[in-house]
């Protein structure tokens, strides 16, 4: 029986550990920090680790936690630990971790990294310029005029991306990032891109260092507000499979994305291992360019997604770990749609300690037909491990009601149904997630 360590505490891992737990060959999965929804799962523990701040503290306390506790296999949900390299660190002391390494990492943790390897490796993206200098950004925005993408060039939860409408909207970003530290150190730097036109997508592979296993297709909904307007966000809501991606689409992408990534980080002696997801731009002639590469799950898309998984993911990872990752998995071919409620002011703002009421209990729906995953939950009593104890937000992205169904339509009644029998102060999300192949359904 293994024992399974997920790394993370939003709705993607939620999803990770659901998945892993169902394997009959899994004795425990933990999961930390974890957040309400895995705390309630079955088999499924949240663990609370040192969280100092420090990168090296907290690589040695996952790693004793591994040692002391029998763990067979790291799942790393997100993006800061990779970028940090704890998959370096967990092979050094002999754990076996999915992810990929620091170097590898840096495909999501600089843009302007993930740029230029782009450009050296002719992967199609949008023309661009980097910043470090708001005088000179500027300079540069007056040149390419508007509208234009600001992008922050570190890590910014998937928030430091700006579609500037407008000249002065561009500028504000600028302000914000360059002068106003609005990001941090993830915004000391920003990317300035040519706007692209088109659908986007979301390409998910996992990777051994050489086969590439693609996931179910996606497409996320960034802006917070129907009818994709508003601020960009993580994420209101995904659904798979994405229509856009048609046969012709995914070959143009493995061709000319996908096949070489794996190329050129082999090729510079740093295979690359673990989740690749590639955002994807297609435009009316069916061509896709790279917005952007995260290098693990996305979130939301991970939840539908995982929620159409037939295979086993203890086994995918295993095979992975092993370099013997399959070329396809097996897929339920009903399509999911995942809708995220939000707290009160996201994007800009979150809010915590807010009771959420009307969850489904764990065992409604055994049909499978939905399932709420958590993201910013926790309990009123941290200590509780029970439905005794108050589910309050957490964060900004708070619950994932995701849905099985015959088609996306279909599958967007069955959310929003459950989706608007949960309540909590200032609940947000959008009604119409899956617009775009709801439109291609009806036509």
């Amino acid at each position: 029986m293994m024992n399974i360590l997920v790394i993370g505490s939003g709705g993607r891992e939620h999803a990770l550990a659901w998945q892993c737990a169902k394997d009959d060959k899994v004795n425990n999965v933990y999961v930390a920090p974890g957040n309400a929804g895995t705390a309630l799962e079955p088999k499924c523990q949240n663990v609370v680790l040192v969280s100092t701040g420090d990168n090296a503290s907290e690589h040695s306390a996952i790693i004793d936690f591994c040692q002391n506790n029998a763990i067979d296999m790291v799942i790393v949900g997100p993006e800061a630990p990779l970028v940090t390299g704890i998959v370096d660190a967990c092979r050094d002391a002999g754990i076996q971790a999915w992810g990929p390494t620091a170097y590898c990492a840096q495909l999501e943790g600089s843009k302007t990294f993930a740029k230029e390897f782009m450009e050296q490796n002719n992967i199609p993206t949008a023309a661009y310029k980097g910043f470090t200098e708001a005088v000179a950004a500027k300079a540069y925005i007056d040149e390419q005029g508007a509208p234009i993408v600001i992008k922050a060039d570190g890590l910014a939860a998937g928030k430091g991306v700006i579609v500037a409408e407008t000249i002065e909207q561009a500028y504000e970003a600028i302000d914000d990032m360059l002068a106003d530290n609005k990001f941090g150190d993830a915004g000391s730097r920003v990317v300035i891109e040519q706007f692209l036109q088109g659908e986007e997508a979301s390409f998910i592979c996992m990777i051994d260092g050489k086969n590439i296993l693609p996931m179910a297709t996606s497409q996320d909904h960034k802006r917070a507000f129907e009818g994709d307007t508003g601020p960009n966000t993580g994420g209101m809501g995904a659904y798979s499979p994405a229509p856009v991606v048609t046969q012709d689409v995914h070959e143009k992408v493995m061709t000319q994305v996908i096949q070489p990534v794996v190329d050129a980080m082999n090729n510079a002696g740093h295979p690359y291992t673990g989740f690749l997801y590639a955002g994807l731009m297609i435009d009316e002639a069916g061509d896709p360019y790279v917005i952007e590469f995260n290098c693990r799950f996305g979130d939301p898309e991970t939840q539908p997604i995982l929620m159409r998984l037939q295979s086993s993911m203890v086994d995918l990872v295993a095979q992975g770990l092993a370099g013997q990752l399959p070329s396809d998995a097996q897929w339920d071919s009903r399509p999911a749609l995942g809708i995220v409620i939000a707290s009160k002011g996201y994007p800009e703002t979150s809010s915590k300690g807010d009771v959420i009421a009307g969850l489904p209990e764990l065992d409604d729906n055994n049909d499978n037909a939905v399932k709420v995953f958590h993201a910013g939950t926790t309990f009123s009593d941290s200590d509780a491990i029970d439905r005794e104890k108050e589910v309050v937000t957490n964060g900004g992205r708070v619950l994932c009601v995701t849905a099985l169904a015959d088609s996306i339509s279909d599958a967007q009644q069955a959310a929003l149904a459950v989706t608007g029998a949960i309540s909590f102060d200032g609940a947000q999300y959008r009604r119409d997630i899956g617009h775009h192949a709801i439109a291609r359904e009806n036509s």
